[in-house]
């Protein structure tokens, strides 16, 4: 492809050498630049791509996308821009065939849910017969074909290129997480978004963000890019539901339990198995449990029906599909207890998880074993442990991924949050596997042991290496059962 018609939406502030001439790919890694390849250098937060483009030259690149004055060897063709951050996605796109405008592309943002609702929605349409693309925390796909995702969004070229192949392979729809780092980084520019769907709002990234508001803000950025042939669907119940919707020119729907709301959900029964629903007025039997998740169907509910699909038809497939890997997974022991993995790793989805299982406990106790991820904002520590200790009968604080701090150091910040009453039921194990082991050797038959933070994840990450570890396994090996 040209490279004037790979930089045609942009605005270059001055083209240096040949912009006719043809190009091999796009990266934003210099590592990864083969010959003939567009190098675009972003100032990224840890690292500026400025610094790497004599290593992408070498590497064969034909051109540079700069927004820095840079020197490079006579017959690269020099782009100058005012943002490379914000031009990438517009590159990637155009580059990549405009994926969006062959493929229905659904995004969902907030704290917690997206995953599930993400997972769910593909899940659905491909039950319904069609081909479909999911990029999400835990990993994309290409109708059934796996991809590994490293981030819950990814750089706007792997973005394109994965969109592109879900286009290439016959998709007719694509459901995907917006983390607020991707919105906020331009990691989605130049997409177009057929719908989004708002889940909720509370404490996290705020290592990143540094203060509540330019997280709400990084969110409602997503909303506000939705154009009037869009739909959006937001949750009424969270105090920021309809602030994401503000100056929002796509169709609005709200979704709510509790209040007057578009679409309308209820908890008739439920166990640990699942929940008998009013959804809309309709009883629907689902196997996931907990208030939040009536959200999460909600969501998926309304997004279904406003892509055409018809009600009825929406909720018999809803009573057929199963939890995300990691979401509420229950695990039962042949001694008359049983464990839940869930991924939650913030104060509300640990309170959301805990109040679940508080509902759906008929005797016995919760047992809960729980970390905090380091090298990540250090102020929800304590409060999780806060919660943990106030929703459970016995508390295990424990290492989570450490990454590059000590796991010492973040179990003492999360313990620093307890008073005298709330530190007589809890302990704290480093070992992640001894503390699964010591909940187990705990229970008694009736009570529930909630192994959060991980869920999903299949290492655990120290010193920068991940090494092997899975919850489920090692509460199988626990349990005996393995």
């Amino acid at each position: 492809m040209k490279l004037s018609t790979i930089i045609g939406n942009l605005q270059p502030k001055v083209i240096t050498g040949d912009a006719e001439i043809d190009i091999t790919g796009v990266n934003i890694d210099s590592r990864q630049v083969k010959p003939g390849n567009l190098f675009i250098a972003v100032k990224g937060t840890v690292s500026n791509g400025h610094q790497y483009i004599a290593k992408a030259v070498e590497l064969g690149a034909a051109a540079v996308l700069v927004c820095e004055d840079v020197e490079v060897p006579q017959g690269i063709t020099v782009v100058r821009v005012d943002d490379t951050e914000d031009a990438t996605g517009k590159v990637a796109t155009a580059f990549y065939g405009n994926p969006t405008e062959h493929i229905r592309l659904i995004g969902v943002t907030g704290t917690n849910g997206k995953t599930t609702i993400a997972t769910v929605l593909y899940n659905m349409f491909r039950a319904m017969g069609h081909k479909c693309g999911l990029i999400s925390t835990v990993c994309n796909y290409i109708e059934d074909r796996e991809v590994p995702a490293s981030h819950t969004t990814p750089d706007p070229v792997t973005l394109n290129r994965l969109l592109a192949e879900m286009v290439k392979e016959g998709c007719e729809y694509a459901f995907m997480e917006c983390s607020s780092h991707a919105i906020q980084q331009k990691r989605i520019g130049g997409l177009k978004f057929v719908g989004g769907i708002f889940t909720n709002l509370t404490r996290d990234h705020l290592d990143y963000h540094k203060t509540f508001e330019n997280y709400r803000d990084a969110k409602k950025a997503f909303f506000d890019g939705l154009d009037k042939s869009a739909f959006a669907i937001t949750n009424a119940d969270d105090k920021n539901g309809m602030i994401m919707v503000q100056n929002c020119a796509a169709k609005v729907l709200t979704y709510s339990t509790r209040t007057a709301a578009d679409l309308k959900g209820k908890i008739v029964e439920e166990s640990i198995e699942g929940m008998l629903l009013d959804i809309d007025g309709q009883e629907v039997s689902v196997r996931f449990v907990g208030r939040f998740n009536v959200y999460n169907l909600l969501a998926v509910y309304g997004a279904a029906v406003m892509l055409g699909k018809e009600k009825e038809e929406v909720l018999r497939v809803l009573s057929s599909l199963h939890p995300v890997n990691g979401r509420f997974e229950a695990i039962r022991s042949p001694k008359g207890f049983s464990a839940v993995v869930d991924y939650a790793h913030t104060p509300d989805a640990l309170v959301n998880v805990l109040q679940a299982i508080n509902d759906i406990k008929k005797q016995g106790r919760v047992i809960t074993v729980c970390g905090a991820g380091g090298n990540r904002d250090k102020g929800k520590r304590p409060i999780m442990a806060q919660e943990a200790a106030k929703n459970s009968d016995r508390v295990i604080i424990t290492s989570d991924n450490p990454r590059f701090e000590n796991p010492q150091d973040i179990i003492n910040d999360m313990l620093a949050g307890l008073d005298e009453e709330m530190m007589q039921k809890t302990i704290s194990i480093t070992d992640r596997r001894e503390a699964i082991r010591a909940a187990v050797m705990m229970a008694q038959p009736g009570d529930i042991i909630l192994v959060a933070g991980k869920g999903h994840e299949p290492y655990q990450e120290i010193e920068g290496v991940k090494h092997h570890f899975d919850d489920h396994e090692e509460i199988k090996k626990a349990f005996g059962i393995d």
